[in-house]
């Protein structure tokens, strides 16, 4: 018996053998088409990439990232009681999220004065937290409160772990507005910022947000080059304003989406990292950490099916701690029905605490380095975000392309191309476009109205700098809205729409195609009505006339349609069905013999259920 490794026993793997037995497996096919895919900025994603040499990387601080739990609740009493309990629960991060901000979503913290900022913190401890401020157009006046309660209460600035989060820049993007010039804005941002390191403070004045742009639409590269530009902007002015650059470095935080795309999310914030890396050698600049904050991402949040969200979440919160990033909010599954209540709270915190505490994932700084996939996606990722971000310093910086709408424009071009993509089902949204759950149980979520937008904006007055606002859009808006038609159809008829499935042979034959056409119909909300499949025509309109559904849908293999198919469409037009589809490719011949509509892969799901949706319910 040889002593040998197991792996010497084998010829080395190479890519020539590997692509030897990739023609045999594709048989043919074209390996572009198959195997290989792109992201939203047109980065190449390869099947397999070999090990790669680590590159040098920034990352964090060794130690976990910061769990932290949004403050936004409305009444200040709850407020304080959900931070508390988050605190004891293990968080270690409090992110305020003032009534108007955008994030706020119609909710948010009403504090407006020094008492009531420390009724919704009392207890909480400033000083054995880390606090990040998301107040909106209304960020400069949240930095004076939370100012003036460090006072109040004797804590030192210097010995806060404070991101104050104001990002006027951000606000323009997401609102559209600024209520001043931006050379009114600068001077105010470089003010407060002295102000504030008078009284000892250390830590983040501004934020640069991706927010905003993910939200509508944007691609990894066109995040990290907005969130770039926009550093870089505030570099600018706190510079202006006489403040020295490397403190002006350092007043500045980041913060990303974390989305639920492994590869590419744990690649963007390693990007990041290389970017700021990048920028802070053109400024001649030592380096030093970013502080990097990530939140979960609001864009792929559904509100059918919503504890799919609690694996979108974990998954995203995952690759941003892997990623590098220093603190990571994770949004609550029911966060697009309302309020979270403590429960959905307690998964987003204790689901992060899994990661960190019994899966052990932050005790390594980098895993990601060598690995061939995430070497490759982040410098790519790094080359894409850089050439994004030239291109928006070409265009005169990030406030001139938005004011003139050139970046609007390249992100509407992104947003446009992935809602096609969901329609036709090549990019799949669990919930909403793929596997939809008709039965769903409502969940609760805390009985509170939304408050609308209370801000004020602190930035100025009188003339201002103005743009078209970056839409705030989840993917699953357009399917939503066919399943709220149908559940209104349901409160009115007793029952959903629904759609006959007219399976023709053996169930081997129809009913891989049954299926499919099943979860196809369910994501606009019609219910399909199956069985066990029929030998002829005329026991498939018997059995279509008995159903009592409007729309009927045809289900076997081709070579079954070849025989069966026409017979079975004419009978079913001759039954009364008003649409019938058909579960494959379109096919002239069994056009003729009475299919309206061919289902497949591919094909424009979305326009194909809203007119289904409006046959099966009329009259």
């Amino acid at each position: 018996m040889e002593d040998r490794p197991l792996a010497d026993l084998f010829d080395e793997p190479t890519r020539e053998r590997w692509l030897a037995l990739v023609d045999g497996a594709l048989k043919g096919g074209d390996f572009e088409k198959r195997l290989v895919s792109k992201t939203a900025d047109g980065i190449r994603i390869e099947p397999l990439y070999e090990a790669a040499a680590p590159a040098t990387q920034p990352v964090r601080a060794p130690g976990p990232w910061k769990v932290s739990q949004r403050v936004d609740h409305p009444d200040l009493e709850v407020a304080h009681e959900l931070a508390l309990s988050d605190l004891e629960g293990g968080a270690d991060a409090l992110t305020l999220v003032f009534s108007g901000a955008p994030a706020a979503r119609g909710y948010g913290l009403t504090a407006r004065t020094v008492d009531e900022l420390d009724a919704a913190l009392n207890g909480v401890m400033l000083p054995l937290i880390s606090l990040r401020l998301d107040a909106g157009g209304a960020g400069l006046e949240a930095a004076a409160l939370v100012k003036a309660l460090a006072e109040k209460r004797g804590d030192a600035l210097a010995d806060l772990d404070l991101d104050l989060g104001i990002d006027p820049i951000g606000t323009l993007a997401a609102t559209g507005s600024l209520g001043a010039v931006w050379s009114e804005i600068a001077p105010k941002l470089g003010a407060l910022l002295s102000e504030f390191d008078a009284a000892g403070f250390a830590g983040r004045a501004l934020l640069a947000d991706g927010r905003p742009y993910h939200e509508a639409g944007a691609g990894e590269a066109a995040e990290l080059g907005a969130v770039l530009a926009t550093a870089v902007a505030y570099l600018r002015a706190l510079e202006s304003a006489g403040h020295d650059l490397a403190r002006a470095r350092d007043a500045v935080g980041v913060l990303l989406v974390a989305d639920s795309d492994e590869f590419l999310t744990v690649a963007k914030f390693r990007a990041m990292r290389r970017l700021w890396a990048r920028m802070e050698a053109a400024c001649g600049l030592d380096p030093r950490p970013l502080r990097l904050h990530a939140e979960t991402a609001w864009r792929p949040m559904t509100r059918r099916d919503p504890f799919v969200n609690i694996l979108r979440a974990t998954m995203a919160a995952c690759s941003a701690g892997l990623g590098g990033a220093d603190g990571v909010t994770a949004l609550p599954y029911t966060q697009t029905l309302g309020l979270p209540d403590a429960f959905a709270r307690r998964v987003a915190r204790n689901s992060q605490i899994v990661l960190i505490e019994e899966s052990n994932l932050a005790r390594v700084s980098d895993p990601a380095a060598g690995a061939g996939g995430f070497e490759a996606l982040t410098e790519q990722l790094a080359e894409a975000g850089w050439a994004a971000f030239q291109a928006i310093e070409a265009e005169g910086g990030i406030v001139s392309s938005l004011s003139v709408g050139k970046l609007q424009r390249r992100i509407a071009d992104t947003r446009e191309t992935r809602a096609r993509n969901l329609a036709t089902r090549r990019e799949a949204l669990t919930g909403a476009t793929e596997f939809p759950f008709l039965a769903e149980k409502p969940v609760t979520v805390l009985d509170v109205a939304p408050i609308g937008d209370t801000s004020v904006s602190g930035f100025g007055s009188g003339a201002a700098v103005a743009c078209d606002p970056l839409p705030s859009q989840r993917l699953a808006v357009p399917f939503e809205a066919l399943r709220d038609a149908s559940d209104a159809f349901l409160a009115k008829a007793g029952r959903r729409p629904q759609v006959f499935l007219a399976n023709l042979g053996p169930m081997a034959a129809f009913n891989t195609r049954a299926t499919f056409a099943a979860n196809a119909f369910a994501a606009g909300g019609i219910e399909a009505l199956s069985n066990e499949g029929f030998s002829d025509a005329e026991a498939v309109a018997r059995a279509f006339t008995a159903s009592g559904a409007p729309l009927a849908c045809l289900c076997s293999s081709d070579a079954v349609y070849e025989t069966h198919g026409a017979d079975a469409a004419r009978a079913l037009k001759a039954a009364g069905a008003g649409t019938v589809y058909l579960a494959g490719r379109p096919s002239d011949a069994l056009k003729e013999a009475g299919v309206d509509t061919f289902l497949y892969a591919g094909c424009d799901l979305l326009a194909l259920l809203k007119d289904a949706l409006l046959r099966a319910t009329k009259g």
